[in-house]
């Protein structure tokens, strides 16, 4: 299987900033970008009109955005790919395909662009490969980029020491090491309930602190000697997991949070942890499955 990165379009200022991060990504793993729009006709019989237009609407957005991508990148190999079906399944079948799949979020409580919201989250319980979504702007007007500048800063992997996390830390560790930035491995973890002192609160952090920094400390172990490059820091702070995460996210250049490929009656969840973090997370999020 060729490698390549493939990030989902539909015209919309999140999703076009999506496949300037997709397109900046491709580059520094030095890999082809497929660009991609879902159209939504599901008929085997004669197209109507509407349909054909919505046929060259798709084309025409797919051949602007590969022409913009490869004239601002020129050592970018770009091929646009029109699919059929709906949006989520056609994009999981994709993601399978790729090394990474790329889409726009608007975050919480916005709903224009088929890529946002309920199609995202649709998009990352159809597929166990890794996905990364990439916040729009925040007002129309806002068009500062959020892709690579050719600096990086630091990422944050969010992992759960009492399970094993072996997916999203391998994740973690090459594009850390790949991009040569700082790993910040984050564990967030709360004090009994029974505490409610402020002297009893410090005298239960202070003797379930140190395990808890070991444990972390033991379960990087085998990935800080597999990446010697890769600085990492670990940090074991009180609180819950997804308030710890975006707390520690404002200034990243991308996080990345497991989720448990779990099967339930209503479909696969995510977790309370990455919905959290792809709702309210400012800045890419990668989103990796795990047993």
């Amino acid at each position: 299987m060729s490698h390549h990165l493939t990030v989902g379009v539909d015209g919309s200022a999140e999703s076009l900033r999506a496949a300037e991060w997709a397109a900046d990504e491709a580059l520094l793993r030095g890999v082809g970008l497929r660009v991609v729009v879902a159209d939504q006709w599901p008929g085997s019989g004669p197209v109507p009109s509407v349909a054909l237009e919505q046929h060259q609407w798709a084309d025409k957005l797919l051949a602007d955005a590969a022409s913009d991508l490869s004239q601002h990148r020129p050592g970018l190999e770009v091929a646009p790919l029109r699919l059929s079906g709906r949006p989520a399944p056609a994009l999981a079948a994709q993601a399978a395909e790729a090394d990474l799949l790329v889409l726009g979020s608007r975050g919480l409580g916005r709903v224009r662009g088929f890529l946002v919201g309920s199609v995202g989250l649709a998009t990352i319980r159809a597929t166990g490969h890794p996905v990364v979504l990439v916040r729009g702007p925040e007002h129309p007007d806002d068009e500062r980029a959020v892709s690579y500048d050719g600096l990086h800063r630091h990422m944050v992997v969010g992992v759960d020491i009492h399970h094993s996390c072996d997916a999203l830390l391998a994740f973690a560790f090459e594009e850390a090491a790949r991009r040569g930035c700082t790993l910040r491995a984050l564990y967030g973890w709360s004090l009994p309930p029974v505490v409610r002192d402020a002297r009893a609160l410090a005298a239960a952090e202070r003797e379930m602190g140190p395990d808890i920094a070991r444990a972390l400390a033991g379960m990087l172990l085998p990935w800080r000697e597999r990446f010697p490059s890769v600085d990492v820091v670990e940090c074991t702070p009180v609180g819950g997991p997804a308030q710890r995460l975006l707390h520690g996210a404002g200034d990243a250049d991308l996080v990345a949070v497991g989720r448990r490929v779990r099967k339930a009656p209503l479909g696969a969840h995510i977790g309370s942890v990455a919905q959290a973090v792809l709702h309210h997370c400012p800045v890419p999020v990668a989103v990796i499955a795990h047993d």
